[in-house]
């Protein structure tokens, strides 16, 4: 009887855990939703990339893959964010680069100063109700 309260036991809290993690990444998911076309616009700032290392430089601070970032970079090229170039590669064929044009520049630094203004906000009143 012991070793069946037991396993039970070790299923509910098994159970539990897994609810815990769904909860955690359904939220980890709407967060990323909700930076990742910033990351993208800025990581495009410091230079022109190609679509695998956009996805490379993204990873970094964000866990995607490349069926996130396709889209968002169709997007942005089709809104006028972005220019794209081919240059010739060495190891295959030509690359497609992409250029942050002069409005995407402004669209990336309105963005930023809403995350900054936003990120601010929620900090300062998480630090607020943290010490009630």
């Amino acid at each position: 009887m012991k070793k069946i309260f037991h396993l039970a036991l070790i299923f509910m809290l098994r159970h539990k855990e897994r609810n815990r993690l769904r909860a955690t990444n359904k939220y980890l998911v709407q967060f990323k939703k909700g930076v990742l076309e910033l990351v993208v616009l800025i990581s495009l700032a410091k230079n022109d990339m190609y679509g695998y290392e956009i996805v490379s430089e993204v990873s970094k601070i964000i866990e995607v893959n490349e069926g996130t970032i396709y889209p968002l970079l169709k997007r942005l090229t089709n809104e006028k964010y972005f220019e794209t170039y081919l240059r010739e590669s060495s190891e295959g064929p030509p690359r497609k680069y992409y250029h942050l044009t002069r409005s995407g520049k402004a669209y990336k630094d309105e963005l930023k100063e809403e995350w900054l203004t936003f990120n601010e906000s929620v900090t300062k009143f998480i630090m607020e109700c943290d010490s009630l």
